[in-house]
């Protein structure tokens, strides 16, 4: 995959493609904007996608000309189902989710240190990996229909890092992320904006014109206000973080998960054993 490149940003307006394939930035004027695209696969994260994630995060910093950094997936069907769960076939131990939860974390952690804000357009699913990004996201604007959870009660038997709790319950509250993680719930994007997790609902038809609006108005404030306030939400996020690392090795390391992945791969149910 091609890494994203800074350009100067001679050009006011207008749009060019810095990257392409399964993620694909493009800088629209003063705005960057990222777009999952794998369709097909209701535009399930790879590595090389997350990594996309990261470097477009280091482009949007990179050039002053920026002054937004907006998220959204292709298709119509998702915004993000998640991490490609095939991925996880080579996972041996818990050494390994531990690993790959520190991986996460950076790139999330890189993204809500954007010094613009950012805004995730939300369509669709917006699951696991996905649901976690548009988390560290500013804002979100959803259409009806879309839906939001993290059902790996469920699915894989896996859990979350401490940072992720900590982001769910940071938006939703302790009841409302405990609801959505033990009865593995979708929120609908009504209940999710009624929780204070989405911004705005709309129908699919209007998204791009709620966005326009939602753009020209951060576009009118000052940026240093903004940046403080996003900065200051955010350290009172992680200021008392405590270590979770023994939660992501016990059950990424468990029989469950290594008996989940490839039943969750052949679309077969799970005897769960608690092992």
């Amino acid at each position: 995959m091609t890494q994203p490149t800074t350009e100067p940003t001679t050009e006011p307006t207008g749009q060019r493609t810095e990257t392409g394939g399964e993620i694909l930035v493009t800088r629209d004027g003063p705005a960057l904007r990222v777009s999952f695209n794998r369709p097909a696969q209701h535009n399930a994260l790879t590595w090389a996608m997350w990594d996309g994630l990261y470097e477009a995060c280091e482009t949007a910093d990179a050039d002053p000309g920026v002054k937004l950094l907006v998220l959204s997936g292709e298709g119509g069907r998702a915004f993000v189902a998640g991490t490609d769960i095939s991925q996880f076939a080579a996972f041996r131990t818990g050494d390994d989710g531990v690993a790959y939860e520190h991986r996460i974390q950076r790139i999330i952690d890189r993204l809500e240190r954007v010094r613009v804000p950012t805004v995730a357009a939300v369509q669709g699913y917006c699951v696991g990996g996905g649901l976690i990004v548009a988390a560290a996201c500013d804002l979100r604007i959803a259409t009806t229909g879309s839906s939001f959870g993290a059902p790996i009660a469920r699915t894989l038997g896996n859990c979350l890092s401490m940072n992720t709790y900590s982001l769910l319950v940071h938006h939703l509250g302790p009841a409302r992320t405990l609801d959505m993680l033990l009865r593995a719930r979708m929120f609908t994007a009504e209940e999710a904006a009624a929780a204070g997790f989405v911004a705005e609902v709309c129908p699919p038809e209007e998204l791009a014109d709620r966005l326009a609006e939602t753009e020209r108005r951060l576009l009118s404030h000052a940026p240093l206000s903004m940046w403080a306030a996003k900065e200051a939400v955010r350290r009172l996020r992680v200021a008392s973080l405590p270590d979770g690392d023994d939660l992501v090795f016990t059950a990424f390391g468990s029989e469950d998960f290594r008996a989940a992945v490839p039943a969750f791969l052949a679309k077969e149910k799970v005897d769960w054993r608690g092992v």
